[in-house]
């Protein structure tokens, strides 16, 4: 059996969960090393629930184990216990130090180059940064070599499988982290009521000193009004008076001017 290895798509490993239906034992065995090996093929759990593979447990063990390695390990784990694995190519190798990388990247969004060294058993930078560039261009992280901190800095790492023991820890975490949402969603709404209350009071005084301007105004014009009004008062009066006053001048004058002229006849 041989399968097309050449697939990078996400569902590079539908093909072989799908023949993973119909092949038992050696076959399956020979199932399992070609899902190791294929390019574009980093998650495992479809394949770790299929029946047919789950079999594997009692007569290829060492498969199974291989497989939830590369599902869930890294390659200290394969190092540290190599006789419970099949021995790994090259390719197989490699495939599991990118793994590992990944793994780190979820602890980490810097990694120093010495973690890197250790975890995956490199003896020089060369050959670290090689791997790093090679791992980049499958696109299972997204980052950049710091040479001058000797460190590998993420942007992006894809997700590993999941351990189904792990799932009741990452349901907690999520439903926390509901909580936390709620409670700052609550605190949210709570301002907005805040700020609203504010801004209705806000607007409820301007309007009143609005008021109070335009009242204002009001009573000054009307003020002066009475003052100009007043003003014009005075002044009829004084101009009234002063005419009267012209007028008794006048007669005055007429007056004076008659006995004079009285006076004059009678000396002649």
């Amino acid at each position: 059996m041989v399968v097309d290895k050449s697939s990078t798509s996400p569902n590079a490993l539908e093909q072989f969960v799908i023949l993973a239906k119909t092949t038992k034992g050696a076959a399956c065995t020979e199932l399992v090393k070609q899902a190791l090996e294929a390019p574009g093929v980093y998650v495992f759990g479809e394949l770790l629930d299929m029946p047919n593979v789950l079999e594997l447990e009692s007569t290829h063990k060492v498969y199974l184990n291989t497989l939830n390695l590369f599902a869930y390990g890294t390659y200290k784990d394969y190092i540290c216990n190599q006789k419970d694995f099949i021995e790994l190519t090259p390719s197989q190798r490699k495939k599991l130090q990118h793994l590992t990388i990944v793994t780190l990247a979820t602890k980490s969004k810097c990694i120093p180059y010495d973690s890197l060294l250790k975890e995956l058993e490199i003896k020089n930078v060369r050959d670290l940064e090689d791997l790093i560039i090679e791992a980049i261009y499958a696109d299972i992280i997204h980052g950049k070599l710091d040479q001058k901190n000797s460190q590998l800095e993420v942007d992006y790492a894809i997700g590993r499988d999941i351990r189904p023991e792990d799932i009741n820890v990452i349901v907690n975490c999520l439903q926390d982290w509901s909580s936390a949402c709620e409670g700052v969603l609550s605190c949210v709404e709570t301002q907005i009521r805040r700020a609203n209350a504010e801004k209705n009071t806000a607007m409820l005084r301007q309007i009143e000193i609005e008021t109070e301007i335009s009242n204002i105004k009001k009573t000054l014009k009307t003020q002066l009004q009475e003052r100009a009004d007043g003003t014009e008062e005075v002044m009829a009066t004084d101009s009234r008076e002063a005419a009267s006053a012209g007028d008794k001048g006048k007669k005055g004058q007429k007056i004076s001017k008659g006995k004079h002229s009285s006076k004059f006849w009678l000396k002649s």
